[in-house]
């Protein structure tokens, strides 16, 4: 059996972050089943289309949006549908915002396998979370992930958003002391970036990253204990659909605005919810050429512990790869190039294709 991942994408939200571009809407909560009826739908579609070479899932990941706004009997259906796909030790991830991943909800998506949270919590810090447009409290985020572990979902993990102008030591050091008070094994830490299209659009200033800070803090998380496996995520614990990803491993993507990639191929479905309702087989295909397949392996390697395979490389490549090492920049090991520091990871990159 062909082993995938798999995306599925809720893309109904209680609020519109000040800094979210993603395919999100608050306005559309009466169309949430037939939303997921249509996930249904396309779901059996993918898994006919590959036939006669089933697929064995090995991760699952719901994200959006906010899956913890529809309710976990909703996913029933689905869940029914994959569960002989599944691998023996399929990893099963759902975000969650705090104020919406009741006790109920957390209880019903654990009895159908979900087996990882991924909490969108992005400051414990009252004033932080109101300038970013956040809808919960910070009490409401250590209840949510204290609730989770005791409801004995066995992987929990947090977001923290940095690069703020208002961010301080004092400040960031309080949101990784709090961090680390709670039962998680995963912690990413992603920079603001400013969208076109969202609030922050017409005030930029708000993201304001200064690279002696962001070192530092990857450095407290660092001492803390948690391994960093990519530009933005440490734990004790890898995420292995993220690793797949970086792997560059096929993926099925489901609902509205979705991407798959299979045999070098992305699927594209419709973004809009009624449109994609409408007719949710329907995708626009963009083939990925091999420079463009190199090009993203590249830089998905030089950001994350997967590193570059050699055999990627080109002669003059390898060599400017050598060079990287010999001044600590690279390391080598078991045919592979590994990067020592993620935040030079695109210098790299671009110093390799010369």
């Amino acid at each position: 059996m062909q082993p995938m991942l798999m995306y599925i994408h809720i893309p109904f939200c209680d609020s519109k972050c000040h800094y979210c571009s993603f395919n999100s809407y608050v306005d559309k909560f009466s169309l949430r089943r037939d939303y997921m009826a249509a996930l249904l739908r396309q779901l059996h579609f993918e898994i006919i289309r590959l036939n006669p070479a089933p697929c064995s899932i090995e991760t699952l990941f719901i994200g959006g949006g906010t899956p913890s706004t529809v309710a976990a009997e909703l996913y029933t259906p689905l869940f029914d549908l994959l569960r002989p796909y599944f691998a023996q030790d399929v990893e099963i991830t759902s975000e969650a915002n705090p104020n919406s991943a009741s006790r109920e909800w957390l209880q019903g998506m654990a009895a159908m396998g979900v087996n990882r949270i991924s909490f969108g919590v992005q400051s414990f810090d009252t004033e932080k979370l109101i300038k970013l447009g956040r809808a919960h409290t910070s009490m409401q985020a250590i209840e949510a992930v204290n609730t989770a572990y005791e409801l004995g979902i066995e992987h929990l993990s947090i977001d923290l958003i940095y690069a703020t102008a208002g961010d301080s030591k004092t400040l960031l050091e309080q949101d990784v002391q709090q961090a680390f008070s709670l039962p998680i094994d995963h912690l990413s830490a992603y920079a603001l970036t400013i969208e076109e299209g969202t609030p922050f659009a017409s005030t930029p200033e708000i993201a304001e990253e200064k690279l002696t800070l962001t070192s530092w803090l990857f450095d407290t998380i660092i001492s803390r204990g948690f391994e960093q496996y990519e530009i933005s995520n440490f734990g004790h614990y890898r995420s292995r659909h993220n690793l797949g990803y970086w792997e560059y491993k096929p993926y099925i993507g489901l609902g509205a605005g979705a991407v798959g990639c299979i045999d070098h191929q992305r699927y594209y479905p419709h973004t809009a919810i009624e449109a994609y309702i409408a007719d949710p087989l329907f995708r626009t295909v963009e083939p990925l050429d091999a420079a463009a397949v190199k090009t993203e392996k590249l830089f998905l390697g030089a950001r994350s512990a997967v590193g570059i395979d050699e055999t990627l490389l080109n002669a003059a490549e390898q060599e400017r790869a050598g060079w990287l090492s010999d001044e600590g920049k690279l390391y080598y090991k078991n045919g592979r190039f590994y990067n020592r520091d993620y935040l030079l990871s695109d210098e790299i990159v671009l110093y390799l294709q010369g």
